[in-house]
């Protein structure tokens, strides 16, 4: 196993004037709490904590849209040469938009399916929301971006043809506003994307959800990889994140998925 520690907070935005978002120091505080004790981690690679501003960038409407693409860049290699290696990587941000780094580092051994565990689907993009009135935050963009949606600067990667995924390998789990009124991207209901809500996930239960998602996966039987956010847990369970919510997925259920996910040998 290759664990890699990506301490990036640089896909949020500030919670109030002056705030840096604090999700940068999650790697050192698994580490504390016997991470890789636990994974028997045989490499450890550590990335440089970026530089966070809030001040809008030269050339892009991302919050920090520089920034995020040299960090991306540097994970898409940590990740790559792990995988040339024969390694199993294990990334631990820090915000979802390491998502990009790690699929664009993975997608050079070929094409591969992505299961998206989080409570926001994280689908914002240029064709829901106004690019001119907010700079975009991309760890609320990332499987936007990671289909193709948005800026060139953090859809386009080098040796890659775009998207990094394509919708219909695409399973997302967990989400738990779709059901609101006002919910912010519901274009995402119109993709080819496998949607499996926290609601459906309460009610299906580990097993029929994990039949979904291989029913999917089983579409090409490519290799795939696993993004998972703490904050698909209810708040009650991890508050410790930047946009707490309930429901959340059940803990053992969610190991159950998980567990299974990860042992699958793709």
């Amino acid at each position: 196993m290759c664990l890699v520690r990506a301490p990036s907070n640089l896909g949020l935005r500030p919670l109030r004037p002056g705030h840096i978002p604090g999700t940068w120091r999650a790697p050192q505080a698994l580490t504390e709490a016997g991470l890789i004790e636990t994974l028997a981690a045989l490499k450890v690679v550590d990335l440089d904590r970026p530089a966070y501003s809030t001040e809008p960038q030269p050339g892009t409407r991302l919050r920090n849209g520089n920034a995020l693409r040299s960090f991306n860049l540097g994970l898409a290699e940590v990740v790559a040469g792990a995988l040339r290696r024969g390694e199993f990587s294990l990334v631990v941000g820090g915000d979802c938009a390491v998502l990009l780094g790690a699929l664009a580092g993975a997608r050079r051994s070929g094409p591969l399916a992505l299961v998206h565990v989080d409570g926001h689907s994280d689908f914002r993009h240029p064709g829901n929301y106004d690019v001119d009135a907010s700079l975009g935050s991309a760890a609320g963009m990332d499987l936007a971006l990671a289909t193709g949606r948005g800026e060139r600067l953090l859809t386009d990667w080098p040796e890659i043809a775009s998207p990094l995924v394509a919708d219909e390998q695409v399973i997302q789990i967990g989400e738990r506003e779709n059901r609101d009124p006002d919910f912010a991207w519901p274009d995402i209901n119109s993709t080819a994307m496998t949607l499996i809500d926290v609601f459906a996930v309460r009610e299906l239960g580990a097993a029929k959800v994990l039949e979904k998602t291989w029913t999917t996966l089983a579409r090409t039987g490519w290799p795939y990889w696993v993004h998972f956010d703490v904050d698909a847990l209810d708040q009650t369970v991890m508050p410790a994140v930047d946009s707490p919510g309930s429901p959340g997925i059940d803990p053992d259920d969610l190991v159950a998925i998980l567990a299974a996910l990860v042992a699958d040998p793709r």
